[in-house]
């Protein structure tokens, strides 16, 4: 599940517009195996936000994160930077990204990306991609002279 969400309507609360968009992608995620259902929504330096949802498979390592889906629908669309990040799931503790998902975002956004965890009655935390991954791999490990 992914979708784009506009910005007017959304521009005034950016939070809101993520936790909305969260949310509506959280409510269509399918997880039948594990029961964890999980949201995801980006926010572009255009100010659209984009969502997904994880999409489980019976063959474990072939499912789908939550940011993954985000992350393309964001791409499909055509955009390439994110500036905010929100992660929802519905137990009383902050859910933060795994270290592929992590990654995954670093390669569309800087250490400065706010990323927030929320549950469906709001925000539980905030913090910056950086914090999270402050030793991103990025294109940059792969400049080599010796090639």
């Amino acid at each position: 599940m992914s979708a784009g969400f506009d910005t007017p309507a959304n521009a005034g609360e950016p939070r809101r517009g993520l936790l909305t968009a969260a949310r509506e992608a959280r409510a269509n995620a399918y997880a039948p195996y594990s029961g964890f259902q999980v949201g995801a929504a980006v926010r572009t330096a255009s100010g659209r936000v984009y969502a997904g949802c994880n999409v489980e498979n019976a063959a474990y390592p072939q499912g789908l994160c939550a940011e993954a889906g985000a992350i393309a629908a964001m791409v499909a669309a055509g955009e390439h930077r994110i500036v905010d990040v929100l992660v929802m799931s519905a137990g009383p503790a902050p859910v933060v990204s795994c270290g592929g998902c992590l990654q995954k975002l670093a390669e569309f956004a800087g250490p400065e990306a706010r990323v927030l965890s929320a549950n469906p009655d709001g925000i539980l935390t905030e913090t910056t991609l950086g914090a999270l991954l402050p030793e991103a791999f990025s294109a940059g490990h792969m400049d080599s002279d010796e090639a």
